[in-house]
């Protein structure tokens, strides 16, 4: 007879990304990650939630009582983290989805800048996170998001622009050209905080593809490949920049695009 375990509440699982749960409880929830995929995904969404609740709510917060929101704020306890050292200045995620929780019903928004949360769930790396995001809304595009003929050089070249003051760098259409694919239009996004160049192509094959910078101080990082919601990724990084590319053309086939363009951006 099969025994079905409990699927953990997003307060549980937020309460293990911030390290508030005793050895017992935490080890129940790793074990429930690496047996049920449902349970991984969820705590991937969890862990890197980084939504613009200021944009959200900005219509509520204007007209929040704010003698109200603060008291409330300020009956918040500090988190004391279980690891060694000074404690963290920033509430943990299950206090501030609690606090929004109870803000809605009183008809309050809370901007996350407000109470300021930092805690992160650790990635393999650091640049794990932005192509996750990436990958999430990529994923909804399709051939008929792109529909229209493909901008000339001059065209391109003048939004390639907009985006060299932003990441620092110096594009070019030939240098941002993939062979066999239409570049449909460079658009400047924000991911944490950061500027994020995107420029989008339509492979008339495998449909819509991007080339994705963001800066890093990371460090360098060769080539490699991954896959995200369908699509392949392959990734890299220099000193100042991470790049990916990513689309649902090949594996193969996306390696050899990527290291195509990784080389003429470097030169």
């Amino acid at each position: 007879m099969t025994t079905k375990h409990t699927i953990p509440s997003d307060e549980d699982l937020t309460a293990f990304i911030d390290g508030e749960l005793t050895a017992e409880e935490a080890a129940r929830i790793e074990a429930l990650v690496n047996e049920d995929e449902s349970v991984a995904e969820r705590l991937e969404f969890l862990a890197r939630a980084n939504l613009p609740f200021e944009q959200a709510f900005a219509s509520l917060l204007s007209e929040a009582p704010r003698e109200k929101l603060q008291a409330m704020l300020a009956a918040i306890p500090a988190h004391q983290s279980a690891k060694s050292g000074p404690a963290p200045i920033f509430a943990s995620r299950r206090r501030f989805l609690g606090a929004l929780a109870a803000s809605l019903v009183a008809g309050i928004a809370i901007d996350r800048a407000v109470i300021g949360i930092g805690a992160r769930f650790s990635a393999k790396d650091e640049n794990s996170e932005w192509r996750a995001v990436v990958a999430d809304y990529i994923s909804l595009y399709t051939a008929e998001t792109y529909a229209g003929p493909a901008p000339g050089r001059e065209d391109q070249a003048a939004q390639l622009a907009g985006l060299d003051e932003k990441l620092g760098l110096s594009l070019s259409p030939e240098a941002v050209s993939l062979p066999g694919i239409d570049f449909k239009r460079a658009l400047l996004l924000q991911y944490d905080g950061k500027a994020l160049a995107q420029i989008a192509y339509l492979d008339p094959e495998t449909g819509p593809m991007a080339l994705c910078i963001v800066k890093s101080d990371a460090g360098s990082k060769a080539p490699d490949l991954e896959s995200r919601k369908g699509l392949n990724v392959i990734y890299w990084a220099n000193e100042t920049h991470a790049f990916m590319l990513i689309g649902r053309i090949p594996a193969d086939r996306m390696k050899e695009l990527g290291e195509d363009v990784r080389g003429r951006l470097s030169a």
